[in-house]
């Protein structure tokens, strides 16, 4: 390989000299955090190949090599983010010159890089960690960090023991969340040493010109949508702070108790979908399966900008059928609610010939409803629950612009409208970052609101 330039400044400079068990860094949006780690990862990868280790058992020599593992909540959500950044951005010249190949797993092994001194560089999901939790490795690093439980973390760090460098890190990264996270207060407590990157630390962003940080034009523009964002999200994406939100609809809602990382729900199970019709705005699509005890479980999520109504069609029946199109995974929905736009519903129907009906657009009494939805029952379980990896696919142009994506992404922050004096104003939601929350209660209203008499006058 030719020699390597490396351009890192601030967190990202000072992540390649950290030798702590556990390291993270936070910041807005943009700052190169991922790209950072996944560096050092793969120069450590590079520098430490196959050499001999006496196994103390049977004094026996033994031959290893550097194994990492590069690790996110879900494998899709790795696959479409953190995945492309390594390849196109950290070991593409390597790639390209034969020192580093793609494997894409068998039952024993999970998807990995291979390289070509012996190092590996795995690639695994938190909600199906078999194949790598019986492994051991010198360093993990986990993308958005706070997507995690605690769980999965001390998973994590029982699996540092690899012993081929001489030190065993996790590495991880996050934009910042609510002061009360748990990695957070993790960090506040000494357990976890957190660094702090700056928009200023990417050279994409910035140019150092005689001492000073001059926005390029790309960083400009970055930071003009940056700009645009409001409230919590803004202070989060833009300043990096660990804020909350005042005013949090569903503060009943926690990652830990309602986000399941169940891979498959029965087929027996009824299924609904609830859609709000966008183009500019996200086109939201969610499939809810209902469990014996009533309770609703999102199954699959389409969160969508700049797509048709008939693009979005076949992208659900790719989701609902089998490889022939044809044959439905799934029962049929036993109905779909949808927000009132007339010639989205005709269109719809006319492209899946499934009819709709017209959601429930009281909002308060759907708000209720689904806030009791999230509050722990008798026996102590909730009556709603979102898989981790519902999210079908993310809209990058969306993440992009520091948006959240899909349900999991919107709850945080759907909070309550703002009035004059900054205080919320009960019952009026804030009209931003709404779409998965509004086919949730479109759905959720269907269910638990009590039908009243429709009189049709002709």
């Amino acid at each position: 390989m030719s020699k390597i330039r490396l351009e890192l400044r601030g967190a990202a400079q000072q992540i390649m000299h950290e030798r702590g068990g556990e390291v993270l860094i936070a910041g807005p949006a943009g700052t190169g955090k991922s790209y950072a780690a996944l560096w050092k990862m793969h120069l450590m990868a590079l520098a430490n190949g196959k050499c001999p280790r006496v196994c103390l058992k049977d004094h026996e020599h033994k031959m290893t090599a550097f194994r990492g593992l590069f690790v996110r909540k879900t494998l899709v959500s790795l696959s479409s983010t953190g995945v492309v950044t390594y390849r196109e951005h950290v070991a593409k010249e390597a790639i390209e010159q034969g020192y580093v190949s793609f494997y894409g797993g068998s039952r024993e092994e999970p998807a990995q890089y291979r390289y070509s001194n012996g190092s590996k560089i795995m690639l695994a999901g938190m909600d199906n960690p078999t194949k790598v939790m019986s492994s051991e490795f010198d360093v993990i690093f986990v993308q958005e960090a706070t997507e995690l439980t605690p769980t999965d973390w001390e998973k994590c760090t029982t699996r540092l023991r690899n012993g081929r460098t001489s030190f065993q890190q996790l590495i991880a990264d996050c934009n910042p969340e609510q002061p009360d996270h748990w990695l957070k207060l993790r960090c506040d407590s000494g357990a976890t040493k957190m660094l702090y990157a700056k928009h200023t630390d990417n050279p994409k962003l910035f140019d150092v010109v005689e001492g000073q940080h001059v926005p390029t034009v790309k960083g400009q523009a970055y930071l003009d949508k940056l700009n645009k964002l409001t409230g919590v999200r803004k202070l989060r994406l833009q300043g990096g702070i660990w804020a909350a939100a005042e005013g949090v609809i569903y503060d009943e809602f926690d990652g830990a108790i309602h986000v399941s990382n169940r891979k498959r729900l029965p087929r027996e199970w009824a299924r609904v979908w609830g859609i709000d019709f966008g183009y500019t705005n996200p086109f939201c699509w969610q499939q809810w399966a209902k469990d014996p005890d009533g309770r609703l479980w999102l199954e699959h999520e389409i969160y969508r900008s700049k797509r048709t109504v008939r693009e979005h069609c076949q992208q659900i029946m790719k989701v609902v059928t089998m490889a022939d199109g044809v044959t439905w995974k799934y029962p049929r929905p036993e109905y779909i609610v949808c927000d009132h736009d007339a010639e989205d519903r005709a269109t719809f129907t006319k492209e899946l010939g499934i009819p709709t009906r017209a959601a429930r657009k009281t909002v308060s009494p759907g708000i209720q409803v689904t806030k009791q939805r999230f509050t722990l029952a008798g026996d102590g379980m909730p009556r709603i629950f979102l898989l981790a990896d519902a999210l079908v696919d993310r809209d990058e142009d969306v993440a992009e612009a520091g948006r959240p994506l899909g349900l999991i992404g919107e709850l945080p922050g759907y909070i309550w409208k703002p009035g004059v004096d900054g205080k919320p104003i009960p019952d009026e939601p804030l009209k931003d970052n709404d779409h998965s929350c509004d086919t949730m209660r479109y759905v959720v209203a269907e269910e638990d609101l009590k039908a009243k008499t429709r009189v049709r006058y002709l």
